[in-house]
């Protein structure tokens, strides 16, 4: 899906002067203006955004939005099989199940790599205990099949 048509357009555009300042590089070069050098760096920049915005347009992926769900940032993310997110103090029971399936659609499966090929997302609650300390309190997890593309929740 594209992040906004604009872009395209802006790329197409950024690539249509980027023709024309190359013949007027190639022209400068051909007369020896004296600003032919400046006119190199100006025309490789305009390539370069225009390139950008392409890539962009195309590479973009909106982030998922689940029904009920409540924003929970990413605490620990090993990179391969294990990605934990922190629960708000004040979630509501009802609305565990949707954060947690939120934030396993919203992960990125570039360069993760799981032996068995899944991804267990977790949301958890730090539970303070009478010594000062908090111990770590699983309230729902989601498993990503890398292979499939799929969310599943743990009962």
């Amino acid at each position: 899906m594209a992040a906004d048509p604009i872009l395209f357009q802006a790329g197409e555009w950024l690539g249509a002067a980027s023709g024309v300042l190359a013949a007027l590089t190639v022209a400068g070069f051909v007369a020896r203006w004296g600003v032919r050098f400046r006119l190199v760096g100006v025309t490789s920049f305009t390539a370069l955004l225009a390139v950008s915005c392409l890539a962009f347009a195309i590479s973009y992926t909106p982030r998922v939005s689940v029904p009920g769900a409540v924003v929970a940032p990413v605490v620990f993310d090993n990179g391969t099989d294990l990605v934990i997110a922190a629960a708000p103090a004040d979630l509501p029971e009802a609305a565990y199940r949707p954060s947690v399936e939120q934030v396993a659609r919203n992960l990125r499966g570039s360069g993760r790599t799981s032996a068995d090929g899944l991804v267990h997302v977790r949301l958890r609650r730090i539970e303070s205990s009478d010594a000062g300390s908090g111990r770590p309190l699983v309230l729902a997890e989601a498993v990503w099949d890398l292979a499939a593309g799929s969310v599943s929740l743990v009962p």
